[in-house]
């Protein structure tokens, strides 16, 4: 297909020039041979290689040196590499390109040439299969940083073009730690090549990725969009990543790779150094492979004597088999939502970002105030909503374009994964291809118009889908007529390779009051549908009680009926305290609240309405990882600086400022709610209940109302609360961390110069006289440039003695910033601040 007719929303165009789709399989794509596709099928093992940067800086590769471009200056050499690991019994034989995007190359070579000479070497080194390496852009993606989606898979297409002209056999997407990044990456490579996808994510020793993203996230999500493989590299040692290996096996059937570190990096008389010697380290992934991990290789440290002992490991044997438990799944970047099969689970859709009734809403949408809309979503995720449902339908106004930037904001702000609601194919589609996880699209009806335009959409992306029971002849007053849609739906659906665990159908409420025989009618339906189908069914609640009084009564019995009935999805407003009783009680009686432990915890000292007295105000919702009730507080909390910076709301935080300023002085404004809100912030981070998204829409909330106060109050005595330079250390090129840490503290109030990557000690010691600077952060990724690092620290320690020196980076630690000379370590940009704090006191 024509993939490049619309950027937005590119399938949609292509079906609408009358191209057809056809979903992604095996037989589809170009694999070398038949031991290859085994492997793809999970039925055969197959061996990676081992480090490429591990064996080039033992030959002498210098600091700051892009590995890449051997490919042109010193193919022999690459070459040599690669035939080392042929002969250790690599099968697949990784290219030299991790790096090789347009972005990192920075014009000293073309994507194309590099990845014609990578490919060449491998082929001359005897490789079997030569996978094409694409690793990460090296930027971050909106909207924790400036690079569009768009973008993004521009670089990546480019690079997929340029592997599949020279002749690669398929792609390894790894290292990968952002959600959106990797999604982009394998759109690009489907949609501009025939080849197979290996995938892989790095995972920190928390067990989630820089970003926040889970193995189990991970798997769902890397799997709906169609790799072949999927798994993990990098980071840690092959004993540390089995546990996150298991989680990922238990959520999908696809081959999982592992390619471990050779454990930790340190440095030893100068040289890079690594924990787990290659007996120890194929002892440990021989666990791994038991579990039914199918293709291994090694990543940082490993070499081919590694690769050498895994061929023993995997010589003679199968896969090991195993079955995963089908389940309905969606998911955001953080958060999974789970309904297994067999299980009585439900997930509440929260339905209130809707324009429908809703003056307001409706008057932000047009005005571009997407701090209103996220505000909404924040707010049912607080009152314990599962998953939000987002409809931007309006007369007047470009949906796709709105869709798009509002998931967006949602996706920086909340943590549910989201449910697209539209009945607009192009709006649909901007909002899932960008989309960081596997979202739900709502809808996909009866007729043929709706199942062509819809369901190319979900397969292509990996989409959950919300089936409606209406087609040409309208809704079915019948439970059987209803069932005979969703069949349809079901079987249409299975065409494009979406089974019944991806989808939820919906047998549309009809209000009582002039439907009242349709009200059992539709349980029936709900009933048969899950029962005969193997399908999960959702309802929109409210729609029952139109036109009678007591509405939150007859939409609590009705929701009670239909969780009875089979309802796993009920589409409803959490914000209801009557509606999530009903919830918070039901998942006693179905076995999520294993022991009551919640119900009893929320309603031990309840007061029943019915007796007389007010009921006590029950907390909205269970807290969410991140966001609950202690998480953020109530709509009615009494400190509501703490909310807006807790929810990270910066778009209410001037009006906010500006009322409290009326009556509160501005340093005890700062110290005695600023502050104490984002330490809050700070702890929810280190708990792992916050993630990097969230940890800095909460400094852009605080950020506003510093800034709202030093407009205001010009006078009060306000400053900068200190400099800070930061620097990626002579020899270093990467800069994300840097860049977070950077955001972070400027967010904070401090001032910071940010020298840029691969810096000249004698430049930042020059920075640090010039401006004042009482803090410097470091940081290196590298471990060729930790003597660099060393040597910066050293420099700045001899000519300005006064400094502190922060640093952090992945492949330091505590123990080895002390041995270097350094003041401070930071493990990650939220321990920055803290220490910022410490220095300027």
């Amino acid at each position: 297909m024509d993939f490049t007719l619309d950027s937005a929303a590119p399938l949609t165009a292509a079906l609408a020039s009358g191209e057809p789709y056809a979903p992604r399989s095996l037989d589809s794509l170009r694999i070398a041979d038949a031991d290859l596709r085994a492997a793809l099928e999970g039925r055969r093992s197959l061996l990676f290689d081992g480090g490429m940067g591990t064996m080039l800086q033992a030959a002498g590769l210098a600091a700051g040196e892009l590995p890449e471009l051997l490919n042109l200056t010193d193919p022999e050499g690459i070459s040599a590499v690669h035939a080392a690991y042929v002969a250790a019994g690599s099968e697949a034989v990784t290219t030299n390109t991790f790096g090789a995007n347009a972005r990192k190359l920075g014009g000293k070579a073309e994507v194309e040439e590099v990845f014609r000479a990578a490919v060449g070497c491998a082929r001359r080194a005897g490789a079997r299969y030569v996978a094409a390496d694409i690793g990460p852009i090296g930027a971050l993606l909106r909207p924790m940083g400036t690079l569009s989606f768009a973008e993004a898979y521009g670089l990546f297409a480019q690079q997929a073009r340029a592997a599949a002209r020279a002749g690669a056999d398929l792609f390894i997407i790894e290292t990968m730690t952002d959600l959106a990044e990797i999604k982009a990456a394998v759109l690009a490579c489907r949609e501009n090549t025939d080849l197979p996808i290996v995938a892989t994510m790095t995972f920190e020793e928390d067990g989630r990725t820089f970003l926040g993203t889970s193995p189990e996230v991970a798997a769902v999500t890397l799997d709906a969009l169609g790799v072949e493989a999927l798994g993990i590299n990098c980071s840690l040692g092959p004993a540390e990543l089995r546990g996150l290996a298991k989680r990922m096996l238990a959520f999908t059937a696809k081959p999982v790779i592992v390619q471990a570190n050779a454990g930790l990096p340190h440095v030893e008389d100068g040289r890079t150094v690594y924990g787990i010697d290659p007996r120890s380290y194929a002892a440990a992934v021989a666990e791994m492979v038991s579990d039914g991990v199918s293709i291994v290789g090694g990543c940082c440290g490993t070499t081919p004597e590694y690769i050498r002992l895994l061929a023993q490991v995997l010589a003679g044997s199968a896969p090991t088999p195993r079955t995963v438990r089908p389940a309905f799944t969606a998911a955001s970047a953080q958060r999974l939502v789970s309904l297994p099969a067999g299980s009585r689970a439900i997930a509440v859709v929260g339905e209130r970002i809707n324009p429908t009734g809703k003056k307001r809403l409706q008057r932000a949408l047009r005005d571009g105030d997407l701090d209103y809309v996220v505000g909404q979503g924040i707010s049912q995720q607080e009152q314990g909503a599962d998953i939000l449902d987002v409809n931007v339908g309006l007369p007047g106004i470009d949906e796709a374009d709105v869709i798009a930037r509002v998931c967006e904001q949602l996706q920086a702000s909340t943590l549910l994964p989201l449910q697209i609601d539209s009945t607009d194919p192009r709006a649909i589609e901007a909002a899932v291809r960008a989309y960081a996880g596997k979202p739900i699209i709502n809808s996909v009806n009866g007729t043929r118009e709706s199942l062509d335009a819809v369901l190319p959409i979900a397969a292509h992306y990996g989409a959950d889908v919300v089936g409606l029971t209406l087609d040409d002849a309208g809704i079915p007053d019948t439970a059987e007529g209803r069932f005979v849609i969703a069949r349809r739906i079901v079987e249409e659906a299975a065409r494009f390779g979406i089974g019944p665990d991806r989808i939820l159908i919906d047998c549309l409420v009809m209000t009582a009051s002039t439907n009242q025989a349709q009200a059992l009618e539709i349980l029936r339906a709900v009933t048969a549908c899950r029962e005969r189908l193997g399908v999960r069914c959702a309802l929109g609640v409210s729609n029952i009680s139109f036109g009678l009084p007591a509405r939150e009564l007859m939409n609590a019995t009705f929701l009670a009926a239909a969780l009875g009935a089979g309802l796993d999805a009920p589409i409803m407003n959490p914000g209801s305290a009557r509606y999530m009783d009903v919830v918070h009680s039901f998942r006693v009686l179905n076995g999520e609240d294993e022991g009551s432990g919640a119900y009893i915890e929320r309603y031990g000292g309840w007061t029943d309405p019915y007796k007389g007295a007010s009921p006590k105000a029950a907390p909205g919702g269970a807290p969410a990882a991140g966001a609950g009730a202690d998480a953020g507080g109530e709509a009615g909390d009494a400190d509501p600086i703490r909310r807006l910076i807790l929810t990270g709301r910066k778009g209410e935080m001037e009006e906010a400022t500006e009322r409290l300023l009326a009556t509160c002085d501005a340093m005890e404004l700062i110290n005695e709610r600023f502050i104490p809100a984002l330490d809050e912030v700070g702890v929810l981070f280190d708990q792992g209940r916050y993630f990097l998204p969230q940890l800095m829409a909460s400094a852009e909330a605080a950020r506003a109302g510093f800034d709202t106060i030093r407009r205001l109050m010009p006078a009060a005595g306000l400053s900068e609360k200190g400099a800070v330079a930061l620097a990626t250390v002579k020899g270093d090129i990467h800069d994300i961390g840097k860049n977070i840490v950077k955001m972070l503290l400027d967010n904070y109030g401090y001032t910071v110069f940010d020298l840029g990557r691969d810096v000249d000690p004698q430049r930042i010691v020059d920075t640090v006289r010039e401006r004042g600077v009482r803090l410097v952060g470091l940081s290196a990724l590298m471990t060729t440039t930790v003597r660099s690092m060393e040597e910066t620290i050293a420099l700045l320690h001899e000519q300005v003695p006064g400094v502190k020196v922060l640093v952090g980076g992945a492949v330091l630690t505590p123990e080895y910033a002390e041995r270097i000379g350094a003041d401070y370590y930071a493990k990650d940009a939220a321990e920055s601040a803290r220490i910022a704090e410490e220095v300027f006191g």
